[in-house]
Parts: structure tokens; sequence; C-alpha cells
């Protein structure tokens, strides 16, 4: 257990290393979208690589954060029932929803996008756009951020194992504010 532990320990560094990213990301987004509004609107002057360049930054915040925002229990959850019951039951709802519901779909992901990421890497497509920027680093973005979400539930399962068995004592999960 110890090993797996280590490797949860590791999943949950890199995927706080990413979040750490994500926020200049959020930043740089922020501004980005302040500057093509004054260009915009002030010097009545507009780019197709500006503006998709901000979703392009939004998406990677999005697809990016989702491992963060896992570890961080962030996600939207209906915790009507949840909340009300014994800390071993809600470890076992954890660790049933990761296995049969969250893995899974993040491998269902993954492999129905793969095709679409390396088709779009092999023709190096572009935007159909007028001075657009490329597609495919954004459609390469999908897998990596579905594999931060994949190893996040995967060091979430390790850590609801780990508690359920003795070996971890897991602290108070109320989502964490992070400013």
């Amino acid at each position: 257990m110890r090993s797996l532990l280590a490797l949860s320990r590791a999943i949950d560094a890199l995927n706080e290393g990413v979040g750490r990213f994500n926020v200049w990301l959020v930043l740089i987004v922020t501004l980005l979208s302040a500057g093509n509004a004054l260009m915009r609107y002030a010097f009545h002057y507009s780019s197709n690589a500006y503006l998709e360049a901000q979703w392009y930054l939004f998406a990677l915040i999005f697809l990016w954060g989702a491992g963060w925002t896992l570890k961080h229990n962030g996600h939207v959850r209906v915790d009507v029932i949840y909340s009300k019951l014994p800390k071993r039951a809600q470890l076992w709802i954890d660790l049933l929803g990761t296995l049969f519901f969250l893995l899974p779909m993040v491998g269902l992901v993954l492999w129905l996008s793969w095709p679409i990421v390396l088709e779009s890497l092999k023709i190096r497509e572009m935007s159909p756009d007028a001075g657009g920027l490329p597609r495919w680093p954004i459609k390469l973005a999908v897998p990596v951020g579905l594999a931060l979400l994949g190893l996040q539930g995967i060091s979430e399962l390790i850590k609801r194992i780990a508690a359920l068995t003795g070996h971890l004592e897991l602290a108070a999960e109320a989502q964490e504010e992070v400013v």
C-alpha cells in the first residue's frame, strides 16, 4: 500500500502543478479578452487568431483543470443523501463511483477521441477561418486533460482504498476554496 500511496502523492503533485499553471492561463485569457475587446471597440480591429486563442486557453483551463478540481473535491455533486451518510459509506460511494463511472467514462472518451486527434495531427489541421490558428494543438489537449483526470481518479481510488483498509486517514473533504 505504501508504494500505491506514493504513486497517489505523485499524481496529486502533478495535478497540483497543472492547477498552478492554469492560474496563469486564467490571467492570460483575461488579459487577452480585455485586449480583444479594447482593440475591437476602440480601434475597430479584430483578429480571428486572437479570438481563437481566447477559446483555446479557456478550453485548456477547463480540460487541464478537471484533475485538479477532482483532487480538491470541487466537482458538482448532488449531496442531499451523501453528506448525511457515515464516513465509511461515503468512502464506498466515492470508490464505486470512481471505479464504475469516472474511470470508464474517461477511458471511453479517450478511446473515442484518439482517432480524431491523430487525424488532426496527421493533416496538421488548421482553422477554417482566415487568419485562424492550427486546430491540432487544442485537439491534442483533450486526451491530455482526460489523462490528467483519469490519473487523479486513480489517485482518489487509491486514497479511498487506503482509508477503508486503515492505511490512511482522509481529512474532511469540504470543497476547498483556493484564491
